[in-house]
């Protein structure tokens, strides 16, 4: 196996992502905009999501194809950002052709970062907005990750959280990729060692190259979660995986439901009734499936181990910042 050029979402062909944040804040958002408007479609598994333009997305509706997909913090302040990035688009003269208008497709998710020691002090008027715009003049095929975008502010249960991708390149040239912005209830380490969940699927390195663990560490198997510090509704890992095959909009549901198993390779618990959490899947339809049963089955599970690998990297990635509520990877286990 092997990964794209820059080991991002953007290693699919007509993808790029941007990302805006604002220190103080400790937040921030993300877009993932295609090239031309991208089949799309999503899964929710956790059980508190916060979403925009998602009803959309099921295989049975009209709309097929979006024109940007915006991740951001700020809970439900935060959708305004999805708003922003709607606005910028339409100025670039993107979006649904309804008779002489255009209104662009945006499906937008959000993670609760509102207690991380960030100033919300924002009165009448939420930030996200001009952030969804900032990230969307931002785009570029190369960013940053951890603290960065909508993962600024994240956290884990033990650990600081942040944005991660990662790319898988098939023998068959297809290409599969992920972005997350990790804000998980749970952990991704296994206990409180520093050996993440997701190290069986490791790429050169990517997040540490610690492996797995000699024996299974104390504490790996308990459920320990930021309840004792945050409150319901707190917690929300947010994602999108992405390909260049053609797929329906019924095929893309099929992998986002499959990349879900990423999520809960690489988080301990997941899907609980406090975190949101949520894959989008994107097509941006250069390359046709050969096989499209056993292909689609090849797609899952690379989006799969992308998303897990992506969430290591978020977290190992994520930088201090004052005032943080829990350390960082590399604070923690990194030694010089």
């Amino acid at each position: 196996m092997r990964h794209g050029p820059r080991n991002l979402i953007s290693d699919v062909p007509g993808l790029q992502v941007g990302n805006s944040e604002d220190r103080e804040l400790k937040s921030g958002a993300t877009v993932i905009l295609p090239d031309e408007p991208a089949v799309t479609s999503v899964a929710i598994h956790g059980g508190a999501p916060g979403t925009r333009e998602i009803a959309l997305l099921e295989p049975e509706q009209t709309v097929s194809a979006v024109d940007a997909i915006v991740l951001a913090g700020g809970s439900a302040f935060g959708l305004d950002a999805g708003a922003g990035v709607q606005g910028r688009l339409a100025e670039m003269g993107r979006g649904y052709a309804v008779g002489p208008v255009r209104v662009p497709i945006v499906p937008s998710a959000i993670l609760f970062d509102l207690l991380n020691g960030g100033s919300k002090d924002w009165g009448g008027e939420p930030p996200y907005r001009d952030l969804g715009r900032l990230a969307l003049d931002n785009v570029s095929h190369d960013f940053s990750l951890g603290s960065f975008g909508a993962g600024t502010g994240a956290t884990t249960a033990n650990l600081k959280g942040g944005l991660g991708s990662a790319s898988q390149v098939l023998d068959s040239g297809i290409t599969v990729g992920a972005l997350v912005a990790v804000n998980a209830l749970g952990r991704a380490t296994m206990g409180d060692s520093a050996h993440f969940w997701a190290a069986p699927f490791e790429m050169n390195d990517e997040f540490g190259g610690l492996g797995l663990p000699n024996g299974i560490p104390p504490d790996t198997a308990a459920v320990r979660t930021k309840l004792d510090g945050l409150k319901s509704g707190a917690n929300t890992t947010i994602a999108t995986v992405a390909t260049d095959a053609i797929l329906t909009k019924a095929e893309a549901k099929r992998l986002a439901v499959m990349a879900h198993d990423g999520l809960a390779r690489a988080l301990w618990p997941a899907h609980t009734p406090l975190d949101g959490d949520l894959v989008f899947a994107m097509s941006t339809g250069k390359r046709e499936l050969q096989n499209p049963m056993s292909d689609l089955v090849q797609l899952g599970a690379a989006a799969a181990a992308c998303l897990a690998r992506a969430i290591a990297r978020g977290i190992y990635h994520a930088e201090p910042a004052p005032g943080d509520p829990v350390p960082t990877w590399k604070q923690k286990f990194q030694k010089d």
